[in-house]
């Protein structure tokens, strides 16, 4: 998923420590989600309407 966009990282993480265990998002044509200790490697993509869902499940 080339291209460039906006990470951000949760605020929940516990900051910028190398051993904070976080995932980051982009918000792009699709929902980017990476693993923040590993920028350079694989990416999840997810389409808006499935993002939605998920996250209303963990907002429960």
């Amino acid at each position: 998923m080339a291209g460039d966009c906006t990470w951000r990282k949760s605020s929940y993480s516990g900051g910028d420590a190398i051993d904070d265990d976080c995932v980051e998002v982009a918000f792009a044509q699709v929902v980017r989600v990476r693993d923040s200790k590993n920028t350079a490697g694989p990416e999840l993509g997810f389409g808006t309407v499935a993002w939605r869902a998920f996250v209303a499940v963990l907002d429960r």
